[in-house]
Order: structure tokens, then C-alpha cells, then sequence
């Protein structure tokens, strides 16, 4: 009705019935996109999910860190694509995250977490001078190429884990799953958008 009610005071206007710009005084009604609340899994079907990496390969081992990271902080794919090697300090056991607009932050790593990235450094990672964290599991041993490479690995750990219809197939359903787990476990919207 808004647009209907702009455009007629346009053709009003252009017919020099009504003075222009009349069309600003109608206000806008907002509305989102994909408002409703983010598909999630269960925190069982979550650790089923990182659960399904088979740990005596180096691709299972690199999968299951990423799916920790994902799981556990919430990182967008974007994130696990831009992790360098010096983005961790072990010592005070943080990780930072460059995030979208070129912000940067810090996060408490977990202790699971903190444990299969370091698995995967020591044991799997391919000895091979790039600053990135992760790399692919074949030669040649590069970066991923993109967020579609992280959200494949979560795809097939969900066809793994044996996770029938899952909501989504792509990275952020464990971003989606992180914050709704946060919510239900008592945090505030305000802590959970900040750690997001």
C-alpha cells in the first residue's frame, strides 16, 4: 500500500496536481529479510557432527579442528579461511578473528578446540610455507579457494554423522547452532552478538 501510495503521489507530482517530493512524507515499512529465527541443530547433534572425523587421517584430523572452531566460537567460513599461523597465542589462549569489514578480535579458545588445532598443526598439517592455518589435505598444498570449501567439510560431516534432513547444509549451521546453544544455556542477545 506504501508503494502504491508513493507512486500515485509521483504521477501527481509529474501531472503538476500536487507540489513534488510529496512522496517522502509516506514513511517506509521495514521489513527483513530471513527474519525468522536461524535453523539450528541440537548440541548431541553437534557433537555427533564433530564426532564423525576419522582422526587416522590427516583430512579428518584438519576437519575436525575446523568443525570445532565452527562449533565452538561461532566463526563464519570466512574466518577459518583468514586464520594465519600467528593468529593463536598459546599462552594467554586466545585466537584472533578477522571479521567481516576488517574488524578484529579476540576470543577465549577452548580447550577442545585449542587441542585439535594443535593436533592438526603437530600431526597433519603439511610442511609447507604458508602463513595460513588451514590447507588443503592434497598436493598441491594450498589455501581453500573459498567459503564453499568449509562449508563442503560440514556438509559432508553432517552426511557422516548420519544427520537426516539437516536444516542447512553450509558452515553457518553451526554458527546458528553455537548462538542458539548460548541463548538456551542463559546468555544475552547483547553477549551472544558480540561473540558472533
Amino acid at each position: 500500500m506504501m508503494t502504491a501510495l508513493r507512486g500515485y503521489l509521483r504521477f501527481l507530482a509529474a501531472s503538476d496536481l500536487c507540489r513534488p517530493g510529496l512522496e517522502h512524507a509516506v514513511p517506509r515499512i521495514p521489513q527483513w529479510r530471513l527474519s525468522s529465527l536461524p535453523r539450528y541443530l541440537s548440541p548431541d547433534q553437534v557433537e555427533r557432527v564433530v564426532g564423525s572425523c576419522d582422526l587416522q587421517t590427516t583430512r579428518g584430523v584438519r576437519d575436525r579442528a575446523i568443525l570445532l572452531l565452527l562449533a565452538r566460537l561461532g566463526l563464519r567460513a570466512g574466518d577459518i579461511l583468514a586464520m594465519q599461523l600467528q593468529d593463536i597465542d598459546w599462552r594467554s589462549g586466545t585466537l584472533r578473528v578477522r571479521g567481516k569489514g576488517r574488524s578484529e578480535s579476540l576470543l577465549p579458545l577452548p580447550q577442545d578446540a585449542g587441542d585439535a588445532v594443535l593436533c592438526y598443526l603437530n600431526d597433519a598439517r603439511p610442511a609447507v610455507d604458508r602463513d595460513r592455518m588451514f590447507l588443503t589435505a592434497t598436493a598441491p598444498f594450498r589455501p581453500f579457494c573459498g567459503s564453499p570449501s568449509i562449508s563442503q567439510i560440514v556438509s559432508h560431516a553432517l552426511t557422516r554423522a548420519g544427520i537426516e534432513d539437516p536444516p542447512s547444509r553450509g558452515a553457518n549451521l553451526l554458527r546458528h547452532s553455537a548462538a542458539t546453544h548460548l541463548l538456551r544455556s542463559g546468555a544475552t542477545l547483547q553477549s551472544v552478538g558480540a561473540l558472533l
